[in-house]
């Protein structure tokens, strides 16, 4: 998971003005699984659950773990950089259900934690 990469700025003073375009890696194994299954899947599928900006994974991440200390604020003043939608429609075919971001950050994080990966 990209957001990953927001956890590398706890105890940052800002996080960085990026999109992050998430999928579980457990979607990504079952995805490949169900188009190996499904004789009529071919060509490329797109997994993306959400495209998301850095500052709403620091909220979630605030959210369901209020005891890391991550910033607050962008490191620039600039407008955020937007996002987009992408199209789940292909891999639903396959009959994928997503996981949603929220569910992936928590396990996420208490799989490192767990791990002893990150201390908080």
């Amino acid at each position: 998971m990209q957001a990953v990469d927001c956890l590398s700025y706890a105890a940052a003073e800002s996080f960085p003005n990026v999109t992050y375009r998430l999928v579980d890696v457990r979607d990504v194994a079952n995805a490949h699984i169900l188009a190996f299954e499904k004789p009529s899947a071919s060509g490329r599928y797109c997994l993306v659950e959400r495209v998301i900006h850095c500052s709403e994974v620091m909220k979630m991440l605030r959210e369901l773990f209020p005891d890391l200390n991550l910033p607050e604020k962008c490191a620039d003043d600039k407008p955020y950089v937007s996002t987009y939608k992408v199209s789940k429609e292909r891999a639903e075919s396959l009959g994928l259900n997503f996981t949603p971001v929220e569910v992936s950050l928590k396990d996420t994080v208490e799989s490192l934690k767990e791990k002893n990966f990150f201390c908080a």
